[in-house]
């Protein structure tokens, strides 16, 4: 499990002048994204999952502070105040699933201020990854319809904590299965796999590799056919199934994985129906993303499911979202920042969402009429609020809320994202806040 070291060396500075000079008041500190990516009309809130866990067991351990008086220079007296450093605050959080806009709080939390500091680097990280990956695989699920979807992403990630971390969150948005096998086991998914070129090509013909796999694995078999000429594959295919007898299969499938998928899904298509196999599914893979699927939907190409990889594993048109960690109240006092492009608003936060639209507020003030509040106490003095919520709450969560966002900000291209408005009282604090925070600055507002 992770420890307190896997943060920025600016936060254990600043955490440590806090505690030198005795503040240990209450922080409150808001996540969200700025602004969204081109191309995304909206985000899937995910990763909070790992980050109550961190936030559970966070503490230094002995090993930890060793290296931070030996390597870094921290005197004693700091050390041994790290040493006693727990998380014992509150976190408010939009759960996972929920679909969420710019500027909306995705978590919010309440703790001791250098606490409050050093957990900033781990809670971006992971809710700023996993919140990209579940938006990018949203766009894929919106694209491909009713079309099944499996992650094939687990090659091409960056690292293999990335891997699991994609596997989870496109569960959440409606795949159907995964190929990494260590996260189907550990998420309780659906693990899918077919077979390799190198397999196809390892047997002195392809007929030859194909009755092998068939005759090993006969409830799942999924047939690799454009090695050489997929045409030709597929003939095979259909040569082997019936020399098996495995027409009645309930799991039999072919796999395309190069050319031009909407042709070859056709000839495919109209091959095996020829031969009596309409059961027959025709998957898709190679390099595919949410333009790809929707272009082969569209045109009607009789594709029944995708494997979906590289693209979709580091959101390659858009890798990194512009998420902040701000610090919005401090021993019960507002503050927020007044920098060019970088303003805050103060206070902790609650998202109403409603028909006309979401509406941030603050957390305290009522909900207006006929709203929802997005953000829900996940932990209370250091403890979950209740025990991790199941992955399939999350997608049921996740459908919910996509039927109810507006068609344009779910088209593939060129979408146009909701964006929030303030409620009264927060822009009222806001402006009071601006003006007493010139004030101390010595600026004439």
């Amino acid at each position: 499990m992770p420890g307190a070291l896997l943060t920025d060396l600016y936060e254990l500075n600043m955490a440590a002048s806090y505690l030198r000079r005795g503040m240990e008041g209450p922080a409150t500190f808001s996540l969200f994204v700025r602004r969204l990516p081109q191309n995304r009309g909206f985000l899937v809130a995910a990763g909070l999952e790992p980050c109550l866990e961190f936030l559970e067991r966070f503490g230094f351990e002995d090993e930890d502070l060793r290296y931070l008086a030996d390597e870094l220079g921290y005197d004693d007296e700091v050390v041994e105040a790290f040493r006693e450093l727990r998380f014992t605050g509150d976190v408010w959080a939009v759960p996972e699933g929920r679909i969420v806009f710019a500027d909306e709080p995705l978590l919010e939390i309440t703790a001791p201020i250098a606490v409050a500091q050093l957990v900033e680097t781990y809670l971006l990280n992971q809710i700023t990854f996993q919140t990209t990956i579940a938006s990018k695989a949203a766009r894929v699920r919106m694209a491909a319809r009713d079309r099944a979807l499996v992650d094939f992403a687990f090659r091409r990630t960056q690292g293999a904590d990335a891997a699991m971390a994609v596997a989870r969150t496109t569960a959440m948005v409606g795949f159907v299965a995964t190929s990494n096998v260590e996260a189907a086991r550990r998420y309780g998914l659906t693990a899918s796999g077919t077979m390799a070129h190198s397999y196809v090509q390892s047997f002195p013909t392809e007929a030859d590799a194909f009755r092998a796999f068939a005759e090993d694995f006969p409830d799942r078999t999924v047939f690799l056919v454009d090695t050489y000429d997929t045409p030709n594959g597929v003939k095979t295919a259909i040569e082997v199934i019936r020399r098996l007898g495995l027409e009645n299969s309930s799991r039999l499938g072919i796999r395309l994985d190069s050319g031009d998928l909407d042709e070859l899904s056709r000839a495919a298509r109209t091959i095996l129906d020829r031969a009596g196999l309409s059961k027959v599914r025709i998957l898709a893979s190679g390099g595919l993303d949410e333009n790809d699927v929707d272009r082969l939907v569209a045109a009607g190409a009789p594709i029944d499911a995708f494997g979906i990889g590289t693209k979709m594993g580091v959101s390659a048109d858009a890798p990194y979202l512009d998420s902040v960690y701000k610090l919005v109240e401090y021993e019960g006092r507002p503050v927020l920042k007044l920098s060019e492009d970088k303003a805050t608003e103060p206070g902790r936060k609650q998202v109403f969402r409603g028909p006309e639209g979401d509406l941030i507020g603050l957390r305290d003030e009522p909900p207006p009429p006929g709203t929802e509040p997005l953000l829900v106490p996940v932990m209370s003095g250091g403890v979950r609020t209740e025990p991790p919520r199941p992955l399939d709450l999350a997608r049921r969560l996740f459908e919910t809320d996509l039927v109810r966002v507006p068609e344009e900000a779910k088209r593939v291209h060129d979408p146009i994202p909701l964006r929030p408005r303030f409620t009264p009282a927060l822009r009222e604090l806001t402006d009071r806040t601006r003006s007493l925070a010139l004030q101390r600055a010595g600026v004439v507002d």
